[in-house]
């Protein structure tokens, strides 16, 4: 059996898409021999845009097919070229019977605009969410749309669907129409960075890089995009910050608060102008903008951390809540779209639309030792709940 999949976010590795990519690749070589020897061992094509730096070796039946259209330039336009037309293309050339696509994406092998139609390629689809369907604003201009009109009817073509949520997959099946039956979910799993508990001297040493120090620190990283609700945290913080000057209330100082994340111009109406936020609140000796975090530093930065923050109003899966939980940092989310899900009983949780609620969370936990306690407790089990055997193992299945 030949089985192709679409890999081209192995070139951007510290993207959500990436990080899947990279980790389903690197499991499936894991465990490609063993799953696979009754059946006879498959040849894995992986269609690139560019050639992956790979930090484990590929075996002799996995191959990289590297190539580009004419357009070149890494935007939209090339976008749609090289998954619509080029790849389905390739992958008939090569004679797969199976093809993986590890994100939603206008990839078909049947229907209306198919150019392989009757190719008998078994077309397996990965969902991570339905942002553009939900929030249109992130379809800002001609090309947005056409790129996501393509790719509902990619997901509407694809033989079977799987999800990264539940959540997801109830999105699916309202928004797209998408039969429950086509729907599975597959969890993706922790990167290997975050399998294990970060000692307390790689601790010292990043937070001594960044000027920080242990559990001196409430924590918000993942992203700075409008959705990830930055605004309402920063709002429940200065709240939090005032009250901490009321005797009445609390004799606890509020500890700093730590941003990570790259911050975009401020005319990006995707964008959190966080930098104006926090110098009308009056919070620029409060917060610390730490910017682009590697991924190396991870780890140690939610470990150090008091308590993690994220007050998301939309995730497809949510992945730093348990990478926060694998670190035993207590995590205070939102009750909204996923997060429940994923979070279980682990997880301290607020609605993300109410500044008050936030404050009074993020005043409870960061003060409460017995309650930080319990929560780091059952979010380092919980995370142990997702692997990448899991949805390796559920790609297969579908065969």
């Amino acid at each position: 059996m030949n089985i192709g999949i679409n890999a081209s976010f192995l070139r951007k590795p510290g993207t959500g898409i990436g990080q899947v990519t990279t980790n389903f690749v690197r499991k499936l070589v894991e465990i490609h021999d063993s799953r696979f020897t009754i059946h006879g061992k498959p040849e894995f094509y992986l269609y690139c845009e560019e050639a992956p730096k790979l930090d484990f070796a590929l075996p002799e039946n996995f191959h990289v097919r590297v190539f580009l259209p004419p357009w070149k330039r890494d935007d939209l336009i090339r976008k749609i070229l090289w998954e619509k037309f080029l790849l389905p293309k390739r992958a008939r050339a090569d004679g797969c019977e199976v093809f993986w696509s590890l994100y939603q994406t206008p990839t078909q092998f049947k229907g209306p605009g198919s150019r392989v139609q009757g190719s008998g390629i078994r077309h397996v689809m990965l969902v991570h969410d339905l942002i553009p369907k939900i929030f249109p604003e992130y379809l800002g201009n001609s090309r947005k749309r056409m790129y996501w009109k393509l790719t509902e009817e990619g997901i509407r073509s694809a033989d079977a669907i799987l999800a990264v949520s539940g959540h997801t997959k109830d999105d699916l099946t309202d928004l797209l129409g998408i039969p429950v039956e086509k729907v599975a979910i597959a969890y993706p799993g922790l990167p290997p960075i975050f399998e294990r508990e970060t000692s307390e001297d790689e601790v010292s040493r990043v937070l001594a890089k960044y000027g920080l120090e242990r559990d001196g620190y409430i924590y918000h990283g993942g992203g700075l995009e409008v959705r990830k609700n930055a605004e309402t945290l920063l709002t429940a913080y200065a709240a939090l910050c005032a009250e901490s000057h009321e005797p009445r209330v609390t004799s606890h100082e509020a500890p700093t608060l730590v941003i990570s994340g790259k911050a975009f111009p401020e005319s990006n109406p995707l964008a959190t102008p966080v930098e104006t936020i926090i110098r009308k609140l009056g919070l620029a000796d409060r917060v610390r903008l730490l910017g682009f975090v590697p991924d190396a530093d991870l780890p140690a930065l939610y470990r150090g951390a008091r308590v993690f923050v994220y007050p998301s109003k939309y995730e497809g899966f949510g992945l730093p809540v348990i990478e926060a939980m694998s670190q035993g940092t207590p995590v205070i989310s939102s009750d909204a779209a996923s997060l429940p899900e994923i979070a279980g009983d682990a997880a301290y949780f607020v609605d993300p639309d109410d500044r008050d609620s936030l404050a009074e969370a993020m005043r409870k936990v960061t003060f409460d030792g017995m309650l930080r306690q319990e929560l780091s407790e059952k979010g380092k089990l919980r995370a142990k709940k997702f692997t990448y055997d899991g949805m390796v193992e559920k790609f297969i299945s579908t065969l």
